[in-house]
C-alpha cells in the first residue's frame, strides 16, 4: 500500500520499488503513471510536489504499480505509446511502436516528394504506426495495410481514425500480401524477425506482453522476409521503394534476399541504414526504372 497521500512521497516510493525490481527507467515510469492517473503534466508535478491525492487515485496507482512490478510495459498499462511525435493506441495484440522504427520513416521521407499522390503498401501493419505516420507526413498519399491478425487491424483502424487518416488507408486481413493486387510506389514492412530459439531469452516486458505472432521470425529470423520478397515483383512498379526494418545482424541477409529477387536483379541500388545507436536497422531497395 502507499505509505502516504503526498505526491512526492508516492513518486519516491514507486521509483524505489521499480528500481529494486530491476526496472532501469524507474523514475520515468513512476512519473508517467502518476501523470496519467492524476491527469497532470510533468510541470504540474514539479510545481505541486506536496499535493495530496484521493483514495481512488491512490488505489489506481497501486494497481498500476503492481502491474509494472510484474514488468508489464508502461505503454501497455496506459494503452498508448508515442511514435514520431504522435500518440498511438496499443494493446496486448500488437507490438509497441519503438523509436528505432523511426529510422524507417526517415529513410522513406528523405527519398520521396511529399506532394505526390503516392500509393503505399504496409505489410504486417500491427498497430499501424508506420503507415499512419507516413500518411500524416505525406498528405496526398493513399495506402493499403495488411495483417493476419484481425485484432491488430482493429488497433490500426482505431489509430487511423484518431489521427485522421482513415479515409486514405484500407486495412486488409491477409497473410503478408497474399490477397493484395496492384502495384505500389512504396512498400514497407517491419515483420517478425526474432529467431524462434531466442524468444524465451527476450526481456520479460517483451516476451510476456507482446504477441509471439509479431515476434517469431522462424529458425533464422528471416522467414517473413522470404515470403514477402517472393511477392515483391508483382507488387512493385518501376522506381518503387522497398523498405524493411531488420533485426540485429540481419541486414546483409535481407539485402541479399532482395538482390536475388526478380525485382532486385533490375534494381538501381540497395542501401543499409543505421539507427541512432549505430546499428543496422533498415534495408532499402529502389527498383529499376526499366
Amino acid at each position: 500500500m502507499m505509505r502516504s497521500d503526498c505526491l512526492s512521497v508516492i513518486l519516491a516510493d514507486m521509483d524505489k520499488a521499480f528500481s529494486e525490481s530491476g526496472i532501469e527507467t524507474s523514475r520515468l515510469d513512476a512519473r508517467l503513471l502518476v501523470q496519467s492517473v492524476l491527469e497532470i503534466s510533468h510541470a504540474d508535478i514539479i510545481a505541486n510536489r506536496d499535493m495530496r491525492i484521493s483514495d481512488d487515485q491512490a488505489e489506481k496507482l497501486q494497481q498500476y504499480m503492481q502491474r509494472r512490478l510484474a514488468h508489464e510495459p508502461v505503454s501497455k498499462i496506459l494503452k498508448r505509446r508515442e511514435f514520431y511525435g504522435r500518440d498511438f493506441h496499443v494493446s496486448d495484440k500488437v507490438l509497441d511502436p519503438r523509436p528505432d522504427t523511426e529510422t524507417l520513416i526517415d529513410a522513406v521521407l528523405q527519398r520521396v516528394k511529399t506532394d505526390l499522390p503516392l500509393q503505399i503498401l504496409d505489410i504486417g501493419t500491427g498497430s499501424g504506426a508506420i503507415i499512419i505516420t507516413l500518411l500524416c507526413e505525406l498528405p496526398k498519399a493513399t495506402a493499403i495495410a495488411t495483417d493476419i491478425s484481425s485484432s491488430a487491424l482493429g488497433v490500426a483502424r482505431r489509430n487511423a481514425e484518431m489521427l485522421k487518416v482513415a479515409d486514405r488507408v484500407e486495412f486488409v486481413e491477409t497473410e503478408w500480401a497474399g490477397a493484395i493486387d496492384g502495384q505500389f510506389d512504396i512498400i514497407v514492412s517491419n515483420p517478425p524477425y526474432i529467431p524462434s530459439i531466442e524468444i524465451d531469452q527476450l526481456d520479460r516486458s517483451v516476451r510476456d506482453f507482446d504477441p509471439v505472432l509479431a515476434l517469431d521470425g522462424g529458425k533464422d529470423g528471416l522467414d517473413a522476409y522470404r515470403q514477402i520478397i517472393a511477392d515483391i515483383s508483382r507488387l512493385a512498379r518501376p522506381g518503387s521503394l522497398i523498405v524493411f526494418e531488420t533485426g540485429k545482424g540481419q541486414s546483409e541477409d535481407v539485402e541479399r534476399l532482395l538482390q536475388q529477387s526478380d525485382s532486385g536483379r533490375d534494381s538501381d541500388s540497395t542501401t543499409i541504414i543505421h539507427d541512432l545507436a549505430g546499428n543496422d536497422r533498415v534495408v532499402l531497395m529502389k527498383c529499376g526504372e526499366n
